[in-house]
């Protein structure tokens, strides 16, 4: 046969291929439990931030994980807010059963504030502990901005109406307006904020323009990110979506009332 035939050279690419698709998917077997470490090790980092337990965001693998040791990460059921202690974290994946119909529910329309769609029926939640108790309870909250979801970690004090902290790791907003929820000086101003009322009913609001802090409730009140309407209610609409009885409200209240022990 002619080396320089049509079928030499046809037969010559496909024993490329084979070659090649064996390589990249032998690589790909191997490079993937690091890359579920890296990607766990970037969730800790970003949640540590979120919470204020973490100030470098370059820090070393061995700082985050030392920073993390104050963190007890348990799973929810969000339709009765018990804990399941009998499932390992390590086996949930949040995304992942938001969009598997054998762990997700579909979201009422009426309901649907975050415009998510559907949610996993459990999630991780994360309990920050000083001297043997619960300082801080880090919930993952998501919901939809103006191009994007936008995933983030919301950092709430004991009383489970304080924020602690607030902050997103991945999103698609454009950056220079609904990108400046990445703002520090923006991210700062949610430390303080109440998201409940009296009757612990979600009243957190943002605000065109800057908050009047003389004002009655502006504790319950945020400045919006200028030029960037959309995003900002996307914000207000995830963390009331997210704080109601329709994500973790049961769970919150259960821990208030002392029926959560940690």
């Amino acid at each position: 046969m002619a080396t320089n035939s049509t079928f030499g050279t046809l037969g010559v690419a496909a024993v490329l291929c084979v070659v090649c698709s064996v390589m990249v998917s032998t690589t790909a077997v191997k490079l993937k439990p690091m890359q579920e470490q890296n990607k766990s090790l970037d969730i800790k980092k970003n949640l540590l931030i979120s919470a204020g337990l973490l100030k470098n965001t370059k820090a070393t693998k061995s700082e985050i994980l030392s920073a993390f040791e104050k963190v007890d990460v348990k799973v929810v059921d969000l339709g009765s807010g018990s804990l399941l202690e009998d499932v390992n974290p390590n086996k949930v994946d949040l995304k992942k059963e938001a969009k598997d119909p054998n762990f997700n529910i579909i979201i009422p329309g009426n309901k649907d504030i975050a415009k998510i769609k559907t949610r996993a029926k459990r999630s991780k939640v994360y309990f920050v502990k000083a001297d043997g108790e619960v300082s801080m309870i880090v919930l993952p909250v998501y919901g939809k901005g103006l191009w994007s979801t936008m995933y983030g970690f919301l950092a709430l004090a004991p009383d489970t109406k304080t924020v602690k902290g607030f902050g997103f790791y991945e999103h698609g907003e454009t950056p220079g307006l609904g990108g400046e929820i990445d703002n520090p000086r923006w991210k700062s101003l949610w430390k303080g904020k109440e998201l409940f009322g009296e009757n612990f009913e979600p009243v957190i609001t943002i605000v065109k323009g800057a908050v009047d802090h003389s004002a009655e409730g502006s504790q319950s009140k945020m400045d919006s990110l200028s030029g960037a309407t959309i995003t900002s209610k996307g914000v207000e609409a995830l963390l009331r979506y997210w704080v109601s009885d329709s994500g973790y409200g049961h769970f919150l209240e259960k821990f208030r009332n002392g029926e959560i022990q940690i």
